[in-house]
């Protein structure tokens, strides 16, 4: 499954990259800052009942747009971000709820390529790249008569998680997405998008002794961004 996503995401950039080879050139320089709501599950296997945990990302983004090819107009968009994320646990019956949160840095690359105005006016753009992340701490959370010799039991997973810190705080993945963009001139750019995140590593071992065989974050983010530039290509031709 994952040499499969890998050579998926190769299938994607190699022409991007290809194409920045032949198309018009540019030389443009952005940074800014971004924050926006995640909304974070982890794939347990063996299957853990859970909700959506809601939690924060923010951080400073980078960008450099090298080349536009016919309509494409292609960057590289790198960011820092901290996130705030995690899983959920819920009876049906409301009697016991458990909340593990998670603080992550996370650094996505992501390979950009948009569609309308450079400098004034709208653009449409999609995102895909790599990330990775590295847990920084964790907490949890729980309601309920809650005690370490008297968890609730759920039908549909293990129990032994709940005392289980993260055991592997390094992370990967590749995320994606896709987002809207207004530009001018004399104020910057503000972006605003959706993304995914799948995540291709584990939080805890994964060995034959351990609860799971999997334990991996996805996540759904809506972010906004606002970008300046830092150095233009001088050309008045570009719009």
């Amino acid at each position: 499954m994952k040499k499969r996503i890998l050579h998926i995401l190769l299938f994607i950039l190699l022409p991007m990259i290809s194409m920045a080879q032949v198309g018009e050139f540019r030389s443009d320089l952005a940074i800014g800052v971004n924050g926006g709501l995640l909304m974070n599950r982890v794939t347990f296997s063996p299957k853990v009942q859970q909700v959506m945990s809601y939690g924060q990302e923010f951080g400073v983004s980078f960008r450099y747009t090298c080349e536009k090819y016919f309509a494409a107009v292609c960057a590289v968009q790198a960011e820092v971000n901290f996130s705030r994320q995690g899983w959920r646990e819920a009876e049906e019956d409301g009697t016991y709820t458990y909340q593990r949160h998670m603080n992550y840095i996370h650094i996505p690359v992501f390979a950009r390529m948009g569609f309308g105005r450079e400098r004034k006016g709208l653009m449409g753009y999609f995102l895909v790249g790599p990330q990775l992340g590295f847990c920084i701490g964790e907490s949890d959370e729980r309601t309920g008569t809650w005690t370490d010799n008297n968890l609730p039991k759920y039908p549909e997973g293990p129990t032994s998680h709940y005392n289980l810190a993260v055991e592997k705080k390094f992370e990967y993945g590749i995320a994606a997405g896709a987002g809207i963009e207004f530009s001018h001139p004399k104020v910057g750019h503000f972006a605003v998008d959706g993304r995914y995140h799948f995540g291709l590593s584990d939080i805890f071992n994964n060995g034959k002794k351990d609860p799971f065989g999997r334990s991996a974050n996805s996540s759904i983010i809506v972010k906004l961004s606002y970008f300046w530039d830092v150095k233009k290509t001088p050309s008045n031709k570009i719009l």
